[in-house]
């Protein structure tokens, strides 16, 4: 007899909330996995890709016209309205409840710190002045833009470049807050990480991150990528042009982009490890087959301000909330609170729970019978 979809999530999450309640006291960390070998070779390649990438966010325009009519409605009701004021409305929080001056934030793959140096104007602009973000990266070229930016917005003394990896960051302070903008999706030793982060906030600490968690190199999982094919065949020839690989895609062919440096090394990893070793107090999981239309790859051939493009988004979104919303699918991206233990009550849009969102590696169209 078939099992249906909802035993099956209980089956596959009852250990997980086991060990979860099992967890070890974070003085002793748990084993991590063991390193590539191959990870040098990927830390030159991650250096390499980013060391010229100055706007490591941009997104084509018709990301912003699918983010602003739908992505914006979800957000709004808790609070904020994107990801930076997303960040911004916790730190402020995490600053209040905090009893150290100054408050200790710290971000974890910061990149170029351009969202720190945002974050950081925006809370001296809310009054929030007696902190220190430190901004931990591998990278020392864009650790020095980030010096540049944070000098010239006059937030210097708050926004800290430091260079480090974060597969093995060994936090020498308690922090109020612990925030990691899309760059969980890029560690590869998940567990280090997250015990290391477990340990390092204060009690009251948060760990506050938007991030990606779907199939490990920001592939489709089989159920998802048979839907993005269906309207795939909808599309003009030049639109299935690759613009980051330089290729043709009459059919739509799924990348494994963790094939170099550590781009969604082991991003279906990052919410069942969170569900793990955490207590989430918010979460927002969304999008997934709307993903290949909006991106760098293929979302430069839409024009937000033509009619076609627009009701061709408008119709794959529907598809993909509906799809979401019965658990077909799973969300692909999430902004997430976590902390060490929380009693309250977990905010989230609809039914989507962290647990709901969490997808098991074996679920296939083949064997999942809705119930």
């Amino acid at each position: 007899m078939k099992r249906t979809f909802s035993q099956r999530i209980q089956e596959w999450w009852a250990p997980l909330a086991w060990r979860k309640s099992q967890r070890a006291p974070r003085s002793t960390p748990r084993h991590a996995k063991k390193p590539d070998p191959d990870y040098a070779a990927k830390i030159a390649q991650e250096q390499a890709i980013f060391a010229t990438q100055i706007n490591v966010h941009d997104l084509p325009p018709i990301f912003h016209y699918w983010s602003n009519k739908y992505l914006r409605q979800m957000q709004e009701p808790f609070g904020f309205s994107n990801p930076d004021q997303f960040f911004v409305f916790y730190l402020a929080r995490a600053f209040h409840a905090s009893a150290q001056r100054p408050a200790r934030f710290v971000s974890i793959g910061a990149g170029n710190c351009d969202t720190e140096v945002r974050l950081a104007v925006a809370l001296k602009q809310q009054g929030v002045s007696d902190f220190v973000l430190e901004c931990i990266d591998i990278n020392p070229h864009m650790l020095e833009r980030g010096r540049t930016l944070a000098s010239d917005a006059d937030v210097a003394a708050h926004v800290l470049p430091l260079q480090g990896d974060f597969n093995a960051w060994r936090p020498q302070y308690s922090y109020d807050a612990v925030i990691a903008n899309q760059s969980l999706h890029h560690v590869l030793d998940l567990e280090n990480l997250f015990d290391a982060i477990h340990g390092a906030l204060a009690p009251d600490g948060m760990f506050i991150t938007s991030d990606m968690i779907g199939r490990n190199g920001h592939q489709r999982w089989p159920e998802a990528q048979a839907i993005v094919r269906e309207f795939w065949k909808e599309l003009p020839q030049h639109y299935r042009y690759n613009v980051q690989l330089s290729r043709q895609e009459n059919e739509f062919l799924d990348w494994d982009c963790s094939r170099e440096g550590f781009e969604g090394i082991r991003a279906q990893d990052v919410l069942p490890l969170l569900l793990e070793r955490f207590d989430f107090e918010f979460f927002l999981g969304f999008a997934n087959i709307i993903d290949p239309f909006i991106d760098r790859s293929f979302g430069h051939h839409f024009n937000a301000d033509a009619e076609w493009d627009r009701e061709f988004i408008d119709r794959v979104h529907a598809r993909d909330e509906a799809e979401i919303l019965s658990g077909r699918i799973k969300p692909t991206h999430m902004l997430a609170v976590l902390r060490k233990d929380y009693t309250g009550t977990t905010s989230y849009w609809k039914h989507l729970t962290p647990q709901f969102c969490a997808r098991a590696p074996d679920f296939t169209t083949a064997t999942v019978t809705q119930a």
